[in-house]
């Protein structure tokens, strides 16, 4: 069974992250959110630091590298705290202190995450110390993965790639993108799979950056493939087309991401309350937690409100993380755990600003820009709506032709 408090091996490395984010990004998170498209070179030096802890500890170091579910394999009845939940953890402490310099850590994208979950040995030492991004989204397929138009067509040793491909995060500044594909449109879902293209390939072309509300520190790429070709070897997971098995291969990548994108909601929302929690006291407003929330102010009840939220959001996200270190099935978790942290974290940001006035929009405190930032942790590796959608899916026992 579970056990929700933080393991004692793992409080060293969240100490550890907590300290990145106060001592690092907090003190460089506004200038960056200004300076749009501006490499944070303050974050080459972490990274190298952090790539060494990882490879001096099996616990990994504070970074938000990929987890890898071959690896956490326990014996039955045995509970394992594995990569996962201290990569959940650092996260969290991370994005504490700033979710758009997080994204722009070198090594630390979610391709590098999709990389580690489903890559075959040979892969991972060939793409080994590489940043990763992940383009999925088109401009016909959002939401729907599974209406992917890009293609991959087999021609002799390599595959050639045709698509366009938008919102890739850290797009332009990564060595590697994983470029989700279909090798038969006919085939529906099940053709749907992964390639890892070299970010100098000439047949990926930048098409734009984009300007954007938050995690602007974060470059988000468009591309444009125009018969790019890749190495068969590049191919990601099994190349069989199998219908029975559909979306299943792709998905698995889901299930090890969604957990990491609702800890940064989660460090988000952690932020933002307690900022207020400071501000409301300095105000004179007390939150009593032995008094009844109807018997406090409006201000006091609200906060309690929005950290009940709060609590329940941290303790999905690490249920979907133990879950993937124990090897269960964790498809469900993971999307309750992105649904519910992702729309907290819009949900607590919001009601912080209102609760703080003044204070919350103005350029002394962060607490607008964590709002800002929190859009996009509702809106990536699927919309809420979407994770409702796989959530009834799966508590109703229907597909998604049933219930669409």
């Amino acid at each position: 069974m579970i056990n929700l408090e933080i393991p004692k091996k793992y409080k060293p490395l969240a100490q550890q992250a907590n300290q990145v984010a106060t001592e690092v990004f907090r003190p460089i998170s506004r200038k960056y959110d200004e300076a749009e498209h501006a490499y944070p070179k303050e974050l080459d030096m972490l990274a190298s630091l952090i790539d060494g802890m990882n490879e001096g500890s099996d616990m990994g170091g504070a970074g938000a590298a990929g987890v890898r579910r071959s690896a956490n394999g326990s014996d039955p009845g045995e509970n394992r705290n594995g990569s996962n939940l201290s990569t959940v953890l650092g996260i969290i402490e991370l994005c504490w202190g700033d979710v758009g310099l997080l994204l722009s850590m070198p090594r630390q994208g979610l391709g590098n995450s999709a990389i580690a979950s489903v890559a075959t040995e040979e892969q991972l030492e060939h793409y080994g110390g590489k940043w990763a991004a992940m383009a999925i989204t088109e401009p016909e397929a959002g939401s729907d993965s599974a209406a992917i138009r890009t293609t991959a067509e087999l021609d002799g040793d390599e595959y050639v790639l045709n698509g366009e491909k938008i919102f890739v995060t850290s797009g332009d500044r990564a060595d590697l993108i994983v470029v989700w594909a279909t090798l038969d449109r006919s085939a529906g879902r099940a053709a749907i799979k992964s390639f890892i293209v070299e970010r100098d390939n000439p047949g990926l072309k930048l098409d734009r950056l984009e300007h954007k509300l938050g995690i602007r520190a974060s470059d988000t790429a468009n591309f444009t493939l125009q018969d790019c070709r890749v190495p068969k070897e590049a191919l990601l997971g099994n190349p069989d087309v199998n219908v029975e098995k559909g979306f299943a291969g792709a998905m698995q990548t889901f299930d090890n991401t969604r957990p990491l994108v609702a800890a940064m909601a989660v460090g988000v929302t952690r932020a933002a309350l307690e900022e207020t929690r400071r501000q409301l006291s300095s105000a004179g407003v007390e939150v009593d937690y032995d008094t009844p929330a109807l018997s406090q102010s409006a201000a006091a009840a609200r906060f309690l409100e929005m950290e009940s939220d709060y609590e329940a959001s941290y303790l999905l996200t690490l249920q979907a993380a133990w879950m993937a270190d124990n090897s269960k099935p964790n498809s469900l978790q993971a999307s309750m755990a992105k649904a519910k942290a992702g729309r907290t974290c819009v949900d607590v940001t919001l009601g912080c600003v209102e609760l703080c006035g003044a204070v919350g929009l103005g350029e002394t405190e962060l607490l607008e820009k964590w709002a800002r930032d929190a859009k996009i942790l509702d809106i990536f590796e699927g919309t809420q709506q979407i994770q409702l959608l796989i959530i009834a899916r799966q508590l109703l026992g229907k597909n998604s032709s049933e219930l669409r």
